[in-house]
């Protein structure tokens, strides 16, 4: 008998077990173990302001500090702690990059974990990862910071659904990149955006870009604010789903070969 139960058990765990390792395969090492900080339990929280041990050019200037906004926003000179997210560009608003910008309520469930890095396994990671994406940009990461939202809920919400996903800054005091890691995204919007409080849809849904702060100098991922958002996980510019990349010191536009995928047929009600 206790055989038959760990063969009838066993392919459950074999899919386990294959689903940590492809979770690891696109995200970097986070949490608790890997001496992370955690923003607190806090609707519309975030972390204090935080000082970089090395300037992180974006958009050409150099940002010494910056702050990790509850909302799927890392923010530079100012906290962000908008919920339902505005088109790009937002003029007059800070320099943001914004893996997932949406009304993410960690009281609700998940934790935000952010640290800053100049570990050696980590940075060759990201080192090999930008090589074989830029080839003809040299880069050896000298400094990287990560920031990851997991297994965040939405306000409002009634279920245990939760994305989590991830920013990495990374530079080599020349040129800077940008990271964007999608693991596993359930929701779109909160309540206070018109979404659904059952199904974390609807309404205004989550954007994702940047925003240098005046009219001209932005990026839209494709599907932000709409509801193909939601199948991020799928989409890329360097083709591996899930992840998005960027040269952000002087900001250029990296297009890919991984299109959008048409949003999933919905009875909700609630659309824009």
């Amino acid at each position: 008998m206790k055989l038959l139960a760990f063969l009838l058990l066993m392919p459950g765990a074999v899919m386990n077990i294959e689903r940590e390792r492809e979770k690891a395969s696109l995200l970097y090492p986070y949490g608790l173990e890997q001496n992370d900080q955690k923003n607190p339990k806090l609707d519309d929280g975030t972390s204090q302001e935080l000082s970089l041990a090395v300037p992180f050019t974006f958009y050409g200037k150099e940002q010494r500090s910056l702050y990790v906004n509850n909302n799927g926003v890392i923010s530079f000179g100012t906290r962000l702690k908008q919920y339902t997210p505005d088109p790009l560009p937002m003029v007059g608003g800070p320099p943001f990059l914004a893996p997932f910008w949406g009304d993410v309520d960690n009281v609700q469930g998940g934790d935000i974990f952010y640290r800053e890095s100049s570990e050696a396994t980590l940075l060759a990671r990201i080192t090999q990862d930008i090589n074989q994406y830029f080839p003809d940009i040299p880069f050896t990461a000298t400094w990287a910071f990560l920031a990851t939202w997991d297994h965040v809920a939405y306000y409002g919400s009634t279920t245990n659904k939760g994305n989590t996903f991830q920013a990495v800054l990374t530079t080599d005091t020349k040129t800077s990149f940008t990271i964007f890691n999608y693991w596993d995204i359930q929701w779109t919007t909160g309540a206070a955006s018109d979404g659904d409080e059952e199904t974390g849809l609807g309404g205004t849904p989550a954007h994702a870009g940047f925003n240098s702060g005046d009219e001209e100098n932005f990026y839209n991922i494709p599907g932000s604010q709409t509801d193909a958002i939601l199948n991020i996980t799928q989409t890329s510019n360097i083709n591996v789903p899930g992840r998005w990349v960027f040269q952000v010191g002087d900001f250029k536009v990296t297009e890919g070969p991984t299109k959008v995928p048409k949003p999933p047929p919905s009875n909700n009600n609630c659309w824009l």
